[in-house]
């Protein structure tokens, strides 16, 4: 049973629902400490005061909130502790909202809700069955360390799952990263929806963390004084610039295609890039012109001919 790290109730209505609070994800990376190379004691970070220079022990720390560079606001355990906040000791739903409807950019960490207590069962099935019966989810508000939070209630299994999420001002709009437009024509999109085909699947459980297990050797060797296994080289190199975005749309669904044991037949064939800017000149060699049939300016919309 993981640990409880909060407790409370689900206020739904008039309806009280008493829970526990446990993180729903486990953290598997490896972790170092700073070390002193000399002699690997390991190396502290100490809190010292920048002014007098002393180190201070926790009873000496307090709050406070830089208003200008010369002035600080202190602010109290106490004071924080008197803030009017309703929702300290629940997880109060606000409304219920199409699940579609939630930006996954806004979701943050996940925990899991348990029933707290033999009177707590009934009101906690009766939420999950209501949400299994709808497409909707829950939102809620709630309050962790003096700062009020809002959060997503889904289900997962038999449980009742709290999401995090970010107030509508904590993200940043899109529009400042979005690119300029660009030219993309029928044939490449249909192209890159095939190779959305062929990488699709329904299970992704065979996924893991490869720098974590390499990490895990290398620490391994060490302890027992061999040399750091050797990395297996998986013969792919770095891509080059892309001139051709349909060749290089072919090129993928082929590959994706093999690693799946399917054979991608003649829709393979790389695209073979036209000029854009200028017209075909009337005084091409014969054998250029014959491959420029008027059916050719449809080409785009199928799906490229073996060569």
């Amino acid at each position: 049973m993981p640990s409880t790290i909060w407790s409370g109730a689900i206020s739904f209505g008039l309806v009280t629902i008493p829970i526990r609070v446990s993180s729903a994800s486990e953290d598997h990376s490896i972790h170092f400490h700073q070390v002193h190379l000399k002699d690997m004691a390991r190396v502290r970070t100490r809190k010292v005061c920048e002014i007098d220079g002393k180190a201070l022990g926790q009873e000496d720390i307090g709050k406070g909130y830089q208003l200008t560079k010369e002035q600080v606001v202190p602010v109290t355990d106490e004071e924080l502790d008197g803030m009017p906040l309703p929702t300290a000791k629940a997880i109060e739903i606000v409304a219920f909202v199409p699940a579609e409807s939630i930006d996954p950019v806004r979701i943050s960490d996940s925990y899991y809700l348990s029933a707290d207590g033999a009177v707590a069962a009934k009101p906690y099935v009766l939420l999950r069955r209501a949400l299994e019966r709808n497409s909707k989810v829950a939102v809620a508000k709630f309050a962790w360390h003096n700062r009020e939070r809002l959060g997503l209630l889904s289900i997962r299994g038999d449980a009742l799952v709290l999401h995090s999420m970010k107030w509508p001002d904590e993200v940043r709009d899109p529009a400042e990263v979005a690119p300029d437009a660009a030219d993309v024509d029928e044939g490449e999109i249909k192209r890159a929806l095939e190779l959305m085909d062929s990488m699709t699947t329904d299970d992704i459980t065979g996924y893991r963390d490869e720098y974590r297990h390499a990490l895990e050797e290398l620490i391994e060797a060490k302890l027992e004084g061999k040399a750091p296994p050797e990395q297996a080289d998986d013969g792919e190199q770095k891509p080059a610039q892309v001139v051709d975005l349909m060749a290089a749309l072919n090129a993928s669904v082929k590959k994706a295609k093999e690693g799946r044991g399917e054979d991608d037949g003649d829709h393979a064939t790389v695209h073979e890039m036209k000029p854009r800017k200028k017209a075909a000149s009337k005084k091409a060699p014969a054998k250029k012109t014959a491959a420029k049939k008027p059916a050719a300016k449809k080409a785009a919309t199928r799906k490229p001919k073996s060569a």
